[in-house]
């Protein structure tokens, strides 16, 4: 066996080494499955050789525009067809994807436009104030606005700028995508909140997101042609990369620009949809339709839902809809999901009601794609796998970010000893599955949005009438959490619960502003740290 130390001549050459990433899948799908359905929209119906066409035209128009290998273009969209193209045509120019929250306020943006350095902006018209509002508030120069006009959602184009369309008729269909010669390279660029108030740039790479597409396709137990709804947003951690996952198969992508129950309804009947991601909010959504919402249907749907575990209830109600429900877990800088509670029928198969709820709520196991995620203490060392010892969640493999863009020290610091650490809280069961027992940044989570407590106590402290505040996670029937503040007042100064929830939808986006706000003296400790859990135990109470 001697000879196999001798690798004389075994190097990589372009015949047995090519860069990993997403972007192969649609080049392929484009000859080995172009006159099937790719990409539905209301009457928008593409197969994969028109599909490949617009991609590849986005890309050639955009290089045409003077972007450059490594620049950033950004998106402020829903889930709607260009959104998906932007996906594919963006990096194929070898520019970096910067898809970013519509629900976010104007300063944010803007923040996101001049750190990230966008170059370009496709901005449908629904967003195009929010735009437009970002780009003057800028320090630095303003990306240039392509208007993605929406006209049947009732969004028709304002006439100010070019549209979409009209960027793609300048583009070349023959245009010779550029692919990654690393596969390191960066593919996009994703902002978490995390605690401060500013946002991190998440940077993920192409090899990442490929490994993603195959994790996720083995995971959800996929074969070819599958038709999948795009209901996570694509602007989080790009939809969790379902949509560079779906030409790997040659699948069928339902866009979906507004989430209610009666587009989840009509998407399952007409088109077939069959898989789809999202928040317990849409599984509450579902189980929660109106009669005149629902359509029949006679196959199962796989979901995949992350955030807070859905109530045993929701989940009883939903299985016998005809929907299999799987726990999933990750985050920003994991390109999304990464855990996934696999389901032992040996184990569970005869587990009811609120023991069976109790299994499917726990986050799992890694993805196939994953080397190792475990719980560990302080000292970075494995906790017991008691199901009681909680630790935080570390984090090693191949969908973790390059890094957070123009910020060394938090990289590092969120790398120390080898692991991604992820920040939330978790016990480990016997049989190795974890489940998250708290926040260890006090994120609350609303309707599948991340949402920073610290973030919306600066803003509530600058009320002139407020002395010390505190925010935590209140649930929520419809959208699983919700923010609630507990407010001490100055002496002598008043307010309304409606003027603090008033004031703080005036400094941030109205999905972040208190639900209810109770005035009471804050819980300290002898040190005068803020007792948040004796809160969040008040706040499961109101009604």
């Amino acid at each position: 066996m001697g000879w196999l130390r001798d690798e004389t001549g075994l190097g990589k050459n372009a015949a047995n080494y090519v860069p990993l990433t997403p972007l192969s899948h649609l080049r392929r799908a484009s000859t080995v499955f172009p006159n099937h359905l790719a990409v539905v929209y209301g009457a928008h119906r593409k197969t994969y050789a028109q599909y490949y066409e617009r991609a590849t035209r986005l890309a050639s128009a955009l290089q045409k525009m003077g972007v450059a290998p490594g620049e950033v273009v950004a998106t402020l969209m829903p889930n709607i067809p260009a959104q998906a193209e932007a996906h594919f045509g963006v990096p194929a120019c070898a520019a970096v994807l910067n898809t970013i929250n519509v629900r976010l306020d104007v300063d944010t943006v803007a923040y996101i436009f001049d750190h990230g350095e966008a170059k370009v902006v496709l901005a449908d018209t629904q967003f195009l104030s929010l735009t437009e509002a970002a780009c003057e508030e800028m320090n630095g120069d303003a990306p240039k606005i392509i208007e993605v006009p929406d006209a049947a959602a009732g969004f028709p184009a304002s006439g100010k700028y070019q549209t979409y369309e009209d960027l793609l008729e300048t583009g070349d269909p023959d245009f010779s995508w550029i692919m990654p010669e690393d596969e390191w390279e960066s593919l996009a660029l994703n902002y978490t909140s995390g605690t401060t108030g500013r946002p991190k740039g998440v940077v993920s790479h192409h090899r990442g997101s490929y490994l993603m597409t195959m994790g996720t396709v083995i995971s959800w137990r996929m074969t070819l042609n599958p038709v999948f709804m795009t209901i996570v947003p694509l602007f989080h951690c790009n939809g969790w990369n379902h949509t560079w996952m779906m030409p790997l198969l040659g699948g069928t992508l339902v866009c979906c620009r507004d989430i209610t129950a009666r587009a989840i309804y009509d998407a399952i009947a007409d088109e077939g949809v069959k898989y789809f991601g999202g928040a317990p909010i849409v599984l509450n959504m579902i189980v929660n339709a109106k009669p005149e919402e629902r359509r029949a249907f006679d196959h199962t749907v796989e979901v995949f839902t992350a955030g807070a575990p859905p109530a045993p209830p929701t989940l009883a109600k939903i299985e016998t809809l005809g929907f299999n429900v799987t726990q999933v877990y990750g985050l920003t800088e994991t390109y999304g999901h990464v855990t996934e509670c696999t389901w032992d029928e040996a184990r569970w198969g005869t587990l009811e009601g609120a023991d069976r709820a109790a299994a499917k709520a726990r986050q799992g196991v890694a993805f196939p794609m994953m080397e190792h995620i475990t719980v560990m203490d302080e000292t970075m060392q494995q906790v017991p796998m008691d199901g009681a010892t909680q630790g935080e969640i570390m984090i090693r493999g191949n969908c973790v970010m390059k890094g957070y863009l123009k910020n060394q020290e938090a990289t590092e610091e969120s790398f120390a000893g080898g692991y991604f650490h992820s920040g939330d809280i978790a016990v480990q069961h016997p049989d190795t599955y974890l489940q998250i027992a708290d926040r260890a940044k006090d994120i609350i989570i609303s309707g599948g949005e991340n949402i920073s407590s610290v973030e919306i106590e600066g803003v509530l402290m600058a009320h002139p009438s407020v002395s010390l505040c505190a925010v935590v996670a209140k649930p929520d029937e419809k959208w699983g959490e919700v923010p609630c503040a507990f407010v001490e007042l100055l002496d002598g100064k008043s307010a309304s619960e409606e003027d603090i929830i008033q004031f703080a939808r005036s400094k941030v986006a109205g999905f972040k502003a208190p639900k209810r706000v109770v005035f009471q003296e804050l819980p300290k400790t002898s040190t005068g740290k803020i007792q948040k859990f004796e809160l969040r135990g008040v706040a499961k109470n109101l009604d």
